[in-house]
C-alpha cells in the first residue's frame, strides 16, 4: 500500500522545492478523499488553492502527488500501516505545491467505510500547525531523511528510517501518536 514512486503529474513538470513556505488561514481546512489505493477522488477548494493544482490535475492521481522529498518515508509507512489497521492517524506533514512551495499541515486521516463495513477509501482533514509545532517535528524528520539518504534503495530507506523512528520513540517512551498529541496539547495550552 505504501507508494513511494514519483507521482504522475500530467502535463506539468514535476515541481522542484523552492524553499518558499506557503500557509493558509487557521480556520481553513484542507480536505481530500481517496480510494483505498490513495488515488484522489475529492479535493476541496482550499486543497486546490494551497497546492496550486487545478481539480483536473489532482482527481484520479495518487495523493503522493503533493509529497515533499524532505518528508521521511517512515512517516508515510506509519500512516499507511495505521490506516490498514482501520485506525485514524494524526501526522505532521510537509507537502509540496505545484510551483515548488511547501506547506506544513497537521493531517487527520481516517478510513471511510461502505455499507458492508469494508474500507472504501480515506478522508483527510488538514489544518495549519503552529510554527512552534513544526519546529519540534523538524529535527526528527531531518534525522529520518538523513538515514534514508544513506540507503541504497527505496525499500532499504523505508526500513532504515522506520527503525530509527521506532528506536527514537522507544527512547522517548512514546508512540508516534503520543509524540503528535504531546505537541498538539502543548500548542493548545
Amino acid at each position: 500500500m505504501l507508494d513511494i514512486r514519483p507521482a504522475p503529474r500530467g502535463s506539468r513538470p514535476a515541481p522542484r522545492p523552492t524553499g518558499v513556505e506557503r500557509t493558509f488561514a487557521p480556520d481553513e481546512l484542507i480536505v481530500s478523499k481517496t480510494d483505498p489505493r490513495g488515488v484522489i477522488s475529492y479535493a476541496n477548494d482550499v486543497f486546490l488553492r494551497v497546492s496550486g493544482y487545478d481539480a483536473d490535475e489532482v482527481l484520479g492521481q495518487p495523493h503522493n502527488l503533493i509529497r515533499h522529498p524532505e518528508m521521511p518515508r517512515a512517516v508515510f509507512k506509519l500512516l499507511w500501516d495505521t490506516l490498514a489497521a482501520r485506525q485514524e492517524v494524526f501526522a505532521y506533514i510537509d507537502n509540496l505545491a505545484a510551483d515548488g512551495a511547501h506547506y506544513w499541515v497537521l493531517a487527520h486521516v481516517t478510513p471511510s467505510y461502505g455499507a458492508n463495513g469494508a474500507v472504501v477509501g480515506y478522508h483527510s482533514n488538514r489544518r495549519r500547525p503552529a510554527p512552534s509545532a513544526v519546529a519540534r517535528v523538524q529535527p526528527l524528520y531531518r534525522a529520518l531523511v538523513a538515514e534514508e539518504r544513506r540507503q541504497p534503495t527505496a525499500r532499504a530507506a523505508v526500513e532504515a528510517s522506520t527503525r530509527v523512528l521506532t528506536e527514537t520513540l522507544v527512547d522517548r517512551q512514546q508512540t508516534y501518536d503520543d509524540f503528535v498529541w504531546s505537541i498538539i496539547n502543548d500548542e493548545e495550552s
